[in-house]
């Protein structure tokens, strides 16, 4: 099984590959499983601890366990839960009255008051449950959090008062004109709800903040990166809110730092995940961040994690789907020491991990700016790539091929690409990547396959207008199989964006050797147009006899 380390490198790569063009989707397995992504059973066995029975929660809400003051204060100290665990329950609480009131919503558009009191009570309790748990460890009381929470918590008795009131009116006119005041409740409380969640979360943000500015030592500031690192893995809300209280900042200080190097490969895993919003990629630009970056990743005396790592960020803000990365001027002044460094890396990577995340960062890299092409046909990347692809350790997923023939394919413009190509038995190497399969059938595999055959396609293509490139492919019978994936939709899992990227490379190499060709397939996949073609192979069935 892979590690967790592997994991979330994986999971955390997989926001910043999403590109929709032919060939800039570079996605990796799924980012950090949410609550509603799980297991129904394993998702109920969960809430199950949290769905208390409303009328026990009523009579029971507050009530102290023990009389004695020292055995109450043992109790509450043995149960207490740390930092992220405490976290972890708010926001499930969190999760599940966000998704009572979406319910509330939906049974009062039916007018079924039955239920919308019912739904209505259970809110009630669980922002109860809610407010007595945060209080219980929350390490600071502050008197904004205090009156927001009396807000909620009274709203909420009103709403349940008010909805019990319209279970008892049969009068459908009433019911009318009372369901807008209803209405009216429940976008309040939603509202002061979503107040209170959003306070409590910047709390939490600013409290971890103020520890690593305020504390000098290795143990605090240990412990208030791992919280942030936990927060930001709950969605891109949360990574806007740490950018804003200042966490990219904080967290690049600690990077400058020589005292917390063995704290760098935690750090920069936060600054991953908190830079795949825009508020962390402009507060990276403040702090020279770039050339923090950089200074890592040439500095020899750094750990193979912590280049990783860094590898991780560059991945991160050099994302093809971003759309805010146009500000970040300061990258091209450093891109041909980062270049250098990454390719380094991939070169001397002794795992299949930082193979990933160094690949991936030159793969988005490519495109962020074409000059980074010429760069590594200056480097020999083409033939350290090539030779990485031989080593089953190394290049061991289909994630890691996708990021190699992103590279490939991006390199095959330039003209001096199909030598190194052919030195590096690279043709070959696009040949197998065209059997791409999955062996899991997992959903983000296939995908990956899927990308690594419609790039090593579109690779094949650009390269063969270079007679030599297109001999070699056609003696290693690239044509039948170009033809297998355009007749045969399993082979190519129903991709359309395969389908196309195969027409293109078939129609190449048919000008080189038509002769390769049956009449049939040339009628039908080649002398037409190419979107006739496509439609053609996109409303073939299979035959079975």
């Amino acid at each position: 099984d892979p590690s967790l380390w592997r994991s979330a490198h994986k999971n955390r790569i997989n926001m910043a590959f999403k590109g929709e063009d032919l060939l800039d989707s570079l996605s990796l397995p799924v980012q950090r499983m949410h609550l509603i992504q799980v297991d129904s059973v394993q998702r109920w066995m969960e809430d199950l601890k949290l769905m208390t029975d409303c009328e026990c929660m009523c009579i029971l809400q507050s009530k102290p366990i023990s009389i004695e003051k020292d055995e109450q204060n043992e109790l509450i100290l043995s149960s207490q839960h740390s930092t992220c665990d405490n976290l972890q329950l708010l926001l499930k609480r969190a999760w599940i009255i966000s998704t009572e009131l979406t319910r509330i919503a939906q049974k009062l558009e039916k007018n079924r008051w039955q239920r919308v009191h019912s739904l209505t009570v259970r809110v009630n309790c669980h922002v109860h449950s809610m407010v007595t748990e945060y209080s219980a460890c929350a390490r600071s009381s502050p008197e904004e959090r205090h009156q927001l929470e009396k807000l909620l918590i009274d709203k909420c008795s009103e709403f349940t008062a008010f909805t019990e009131r319209c279970l008892q009116t049969e009068d459908e006119e009433i019911l009318k004109s009372m369901k807008s005041c209803v209405n009216e409740t429940l976008t309040t409380v939603a509202q002061y709800f979503g107040q209170l969640i959003e306070l409590v979360l910047t709390q939490e943000a600013q409290t971890l903040l103020r520890q690593i500015e305020l504390s000098g030592s290795l143990c605090v500031t240990e412990s208030a990166v791992s919280g942030l690192f936990s927060l930001a893995q709950e969605g891109a809300h949360l990574c806007r809110i740490i950018a804003k209280e200042g966490g990219v900042v904080a967290l690049f200080k600690i990077c400058r730092q020589d005292c917390f190097r063995c704290l760098y490969p935690q750090t920069l895993r936060t600054l991953a995940s908190i830079c795949c919003v825009e508020e962390g990629m402009h507060q990276l630009e403040k702090v020279d961040g770039i050339l923090c970056l950089a200074d890592i990743l040439t500095d020899t005396s750094h750990s193979e994690a912590t280049h990783a790592e860094a590898a991780a960020v560059i991945a991160q803000i050099t994302s093809p789907h971003l759309t805010f990365t146009e500000h970040l001027s300061s990258f091209l002044e450093n891109m041909e020491e980062i270049v250098t460094a990454l390719v380094k890396l991939c070169q001397e990577a002794s795992s299949g991990e930082v193979f990933l995340l160094a690949s991936a960062a030159l793969a988005n890299i490519t495109f962020f700016d074409t000059m980074a092409c010429e760069i590594l046909l200056q480097l020999n990347a083409m033939k350290i790539l090539l030779a990485a692809c031989s080593d089953r350790h190394i290049v061991d997923t289909p994630y890691s091929r996708d990021q190699v023939v992103t590279i490939l394919a991006n390199m095959s413009v330039l003209d001096q690409c199909a030598s190194e190509i052919i030195q590096g038995n690279g043709v070959q190497l696009l040949m197998e990547m065209l059997f791409e399969k999955s062996s899991s059938g997992n959903a983000a595999e296939v995908a990956a396959c899927e990308r690594v055959q419609q790039k090593s396609a579109v690779t094949l293509a650009r390269l063969s207008r270079d007679p030599e490139v297109a001999d070699t492919a056609i003696k290693l019978s690239c044509i039948p199989r170009l033809i297998k994936l355009c007749r045969s939709p399993t082979e190519r899992n129903n991709s359309d964006s395969v389908l196309v990227a195969c027409l293109a490379a078939l129609r190449r190499l048919a000008v080189m050797s038509p002769e390769g060709l049956e009449d049939s397939d040339f009628q039908q996949l080649v002398k037409p147009r190419l979107v006739d073609s496509f439609l053609l192979c996109t409303n073939m069935e299979e035959s079975f006899v």
